[in-house]
């Protein structure tokens, strides 16, 4: 007999500990079992399982409760490791989260808790028989064909022997059998020479192997070689008979990192992104599981992914916001690293052109191991030239397109060489408003007015992703009028381009033309094998791509992000520039960037197109320090949401009202309508996470209040 305690699948947080079951089997931890819970079958996920010589009935008498035993084991072995299992520990512990969200946050979907709509896809196939039965020499021949091979899917072997296969089955001769299906991600896997190193490339790996420090902070200007620094410490790694991760922020960047990976290490590369299928994303898990995989590339969920023995971890880009989740558990990709580089005692490597305050902050203080490498591998920058857009509008010409702008594609397209155009917002225009009331059409389920998208000729919504008709009639003042446009996005700076340059071949990369599957690798090896002239997107071809003959950077509506009042837009935005001008001039011919700007004079664009990371840092660190935000403090958002708007505000200054210690309590501030729901967010700042983090726990189990609608957001990465 087995006494189990286990997670049960809930989304209640008042529920979020381990109820207590039985079992005539023993069950490891970290495995799901099938279990009652009230009236409903859910599953549970094993927290510890200790063995006793009692019957049922003793331990009842001794727990003085009724107990069930479970309806069944569901894995033979467990899915959450026991690193993981400390690790979600961790996680529940420092997002303030419920133990199965973070147990689901690791998993694919198909074995994720409560993912009763995913089935694993089974293959049937064939192995020979020990019976002994009489065959025709077509039969002994298809018979020979599955014995040489030891297993043969049994639609392999319909295909080539159709009359046979059959036969052979109801004959005993052959055994049919089911197994979990392989192989839907191919990966070619090419060959490349290794280049040479730089000197500054050979000395950072030597810093990095020769140190004991376990997490490094490597700033490299854009170009300077980074990529190669991770492929030749993944390859000592390897060498020892350990894996190796590679994170990469979003799907945008994994085809070249994986190109550059498969090309050096072949087929031992599994990937992991939000692009593969849930089928997809199950078999690149237990490759990982099966030690089938020694590299993996991948996005933030594949940190948790169940490695064995781990010998590097690269983190690269790592300011890029989108290693930081934003539903429950809100943790942040980092935060993870850091935890798997200490248990496996492996290097940590987190990279970029422009990292984080708070990473750069903690390389300062040698929390993190710094190194700098502040040449790019051509030894040449790009040539920047910067357009002040209200000069430039004044004097008539376009305010999609500079006539600065024009001419350097001009000179760029005569030459065959290719160009770059970032403007970080998707659409045709950005929104319309009413020619009587000057009211925007806003979204029906959020607060947010709606882009118009020419290719489609509806509205949309790009946070809820509703779409509509433009209607005839206002529906704030009831006006027929009609609508005025304003704003616009990468379809109408599409439209733009091909009006003025007719011979220009234009590739358009945002959410809309990336939304099918591969598509992202579709567009970038079109681009790269020189199938078009001039790729144009948002944020997503701002970062990490290489392209050789890519010459020309067009930034427009560089300082767009300044406008919003994050405490972040400044980082948000320079970070942008500074990576946009990194695409330029790569290779051997000369680069240039122009940015077309409106506060040509703020530091963020100053030192962004200046390449200048130490005197933005310095500037944004001041005003950190005026207003007491991170890294000098530590945040944590507390939003509620509710259908009413009064029950959402209720519930917040009851939250605020419980709140005391040693940091200050911001609001309640009312926010944006977001998917029907209305919210309001409290927020507490200080020095003391912990004393925060204590706080908040405390008014969560007190069992006072309604937990509905309750989202913890620990280290916010931005306050819309």
């Amino acid at each position: 007999m087995y006494i189990l305690s286990c997670w049960i699948e809930h989304p209640v947080r008042s529920l979020d500990r381990t109820f207590t079951y039985l079992s005539n089997t023993e069950v490891p931890r970290g495995c799901r079992v099938q279990v009652v819970f009230g009236m409903k079958t859910l599953t549970g996920f094993v927290d510890s399982c200790i063995a006793t010589d009692e019957t049922a009935e003793e331990i009842e008498q001794r727990l003085n409760m009724k107990l069930r035993f479970i309806d069944q084991a569901i894995d033979p072995q467990p899915l959450i490791t026991d690193e993981l299992y400390e690790l979600a520990m961790r996680m529940r512990e420092t997002t303030l989260s419920t133990a199965i969200s973070c147990f689901s946050a690791m998993l694919p979907a198909k074995v994720k808790p409560g993912s009763t709509k995913h089935r694993i896809v089974m293959e049937r196939w064939v192995s020979v028989s020990e019976n002994e039965v009489s065959l025709t020499p077509k039969q002994l021949e298809a018979y020979m064909y599955v014995r040489e091979h030891g297993s043969v899917l049994y639609s392999e072997l319909r295909k080539k022997y159709p009359n046979q296969a059959r036969s052979l089955i109801s004959l005993n001769a052959l055994n049919l059998f089911e197994k979990e299906k392989t192989g839907s991600v191919v990966i070619s896997a090419g060959t490349s020479a290794k280049p040479e190193l730089s000197a500054l490339q050979q000395k950072v790996i030597d810093e990095i192997t020769q140190s004991d420090d376990t997490v490094f902070l490597l700033r490299g200007v854009t170009g300077s070689g980074k990529t190669e620094i991770y492929l030749r410490l993944a390859e000592k790694a390897l060498d020892e008979g350990r894996q190796v991760l590679i994170l990469v922020p979003e799907i945008a960047l994994t085809p070249q990192m994986i190109e550059r990976v498969s090309s050096r290490f072949g087929a031992t590369l599994a990937i992991y992104h939000s692009g593969l299928s849930a089928q997809e994303k199950y078999e690149q898990y237990r490759m990982v599981m099966n030690q089938e995989a020694r590299v993996v590339v991948g996005t933030r969920s594949a940190v948790f992914l169940p490695f064995d023995n781990l010998g590097l971890i690269v983190m690269d880009e790592e300011h890029d916001t989108s290693y930081k989740q934003d539903s429950q558990p809100c943790y942040h990709c980092r935060d993870a690293a850091l935890f798997r580089a200490q248990y496996h005692h492996c290097p940590l490597v987190l990279a970029s052109a422009t990292p984080t305050l708070e990473s750069y902050a903690r390389g300062l203080k040698n929390v993190y191991h710094l190194i700098v490498m502040n040449e790019r591998i051509n030894q040449s920058m790009p040539v920047v030239h910067i357009v002040p857009m209200k000069e430039s509008i004044r004097r008539g010409e376009s305010y999609i397109i500079s006539d600065l702008l024009k001419e350097k594609i001009s000179e760029r397209l005569e030459k065959k060489e290719q160009i770059i155009l970032l403007l970080n917002r998707r659409g045709y225009h950005a929104r319309l408003k009413c020619r009587s009331c000057q009211e925007a059409i806003r979204c029906p389920h959020c607060d947010l007015a709606m882009s118009w998208h020419r290719d489609t000729g509806l509205l949309k919504c790009h946070t809820c992703g509703h779409e509509m008709k433009v209607m005839k009639v206002c529906p704030s003042c009831g006006s027929t009028a009609g609508f005025t446009a304003y704003g616009f996005g990468t379809e109408k700076l599409e439209h733009e381009i091909e009006t003025l340059f007719p011979k220009a071949r234009i590739l358009r990369m945002d959410a809309d033309t990336t939304s099918r599957k591969n598509s992202h690798e579709r567009i970038l090896k079109s681009f790269a094998s020189k199938e078009a002239d001039i790729l144009l997107g948002t944020q997503m071809i701002a970062k990490g791509l290489d392209f050789e003959n890519v010459t020309l950077v067009g930034i427009i509506n560089g300082d767009d992000g300044l406008a919003r009042t994050d405490f972040r837009s400044a980082e948000t935005a320079f970070d942008l520039l500074m990576q946009a001008c990194g695409r330029s001039g790569r290779g051997e011919k000369e680069g240039e960037v122009v940015c077309q700007v409106f506060n040509p004079d703020h530091y963020a664009v100053r030192s962004a197109l200046n390449q200048d990371y130490e005197t933005f840092f310095a500037n944004e660190m001041r005003f950190r320090h005026a207003g007491q935000y991170p890294p000098y403090t530590y945040m944590i958002a507390v939003t509620f949401s509710d259908v009413k708007e009064e029950n959402a505000m209720q519930r917040a200054l009851q939250f605020m009202q419980r709140m005391k210690g040693n940091f200050k309590t911001i609001g309640v501030i009312s926010l944006l309508k977001i998917h029907d729901l209305c919210r309001c967010r409290v927020i507490l700042k200080g020095k003391d996470l912990d004393e925060m983090r204590k706080a908040v726990r405390e008014y969560m189990e007190s069992g006072e209040f309604s937990l509905k609608g309750l989202r913890i957001d620990v280290n916010p990465m931005y306050l819309d």
